[in-house]
């Protein structure tokens, strides 16, 4: 186990552990796919609703569409947030959450074999402690594939129209230490921030890092894709446990 040196985590977890992940399903009634993550304090209700139909740009060609919603309630941080919908318009950080969610989701499904039909993939943060946005992601994977293997039941689908598992992690820089999955108390203080989204595979997906504070160079950049591999497995192991084979 990697000994930490330069910061030491609030938590007690070493710099190359996850915190805790509980994953409670079906956590609604309704949905065909509902999925509560929770990674340590940080809490995301994710559910998969099929809707029969597609958006107008792909009515009569024979495939279907994924797409995505996010939201925070407003006391799931420290202080009380307005709800976007009493500000008339959502903020950029909810919509680019969102927009991320949906493209990652495609990206390990094959849309052709869906029929046309959508499934909205809905994400509500309840209790926000860093990395919502990964969470999100990674429930909201297993909401679909539930989903999905409910349609097979219900003979609709011949099989999960999925290529590959999904997950992601955050991974970042704080005093100089290279941690994987940040809480909060992390994420506020670093000096470079990365969220990572990976297949079963150990393909990337999606690879969003910024320089919060000072530019990081290629050697930083290796670590980070490294240790969040390493985090992104132990989230796939767990989703191959509960949805079994694709």
């Amino acid at each position: 186990m990697t000994t930490i040196t330069g910061h030491r985590r609030s938590d007690g977890r070493q710099v190359n552990e996850i915190r805790p992940v509980k994953i409670t399903r079906p956590f609604t009634k309704y949905a065909e796919g509902s999925v509560l993550i929770e990674m340590g304090d940080t809490k995301v209700i994710c559910t998969a609703s099929v809707e029969e139909k597609v958006p107008p740009f792909l009515r009569d060609k024979g495939q279907g569409w994924i797409t995505a919603e996010y939201g925070m309630l407003p006391r799931s941080t420290h202080d009380r947030s307005a709800r976007e919908a009493s500000k008339g318009r959502q903020g950029g950080r909810t919509l680019e959450i969102q927009r991320l969610v949906g493209r990652t989701l495609r990206a390990v499904t094959d849309m052709t074999q869906m029929g046309e039909r959508t499934v909205w993939i809905d994400c509500d943060v309840i209790q926000a402690d860093g990395g919502t946005r990964t969470a999100a992601i990674t429930g909201s994977f297993i909401a679909l594939a539930d989903a999905f293997g409910k349609l097979c039941a219900d003979q609709i689908l011949p099989h999960r129209p999925l290529k590959d598992y999904l997950a992601a992690i955050s991974v970042g820089k704080v005093n100089g230490q290279i941690l994987l999955d940040l809480a909060y108390d992390e994420d506020s203080l670093a000096e470079v921030d990365m969220n990572l989204v990976m297949t079963g595979q150990g393909r990337f997906v999606e690879i969003q890092g910024t320089a919060e504070q000072a530019p990081f160079d290629k050697t930083d950049l290796d670590a980070f894709l490294t240790l969040g591999w390493t985090g992104i497995q132990s989230l796939i192991k767990l989703q191959q446990e509960l949805i079994g084979p694709l």
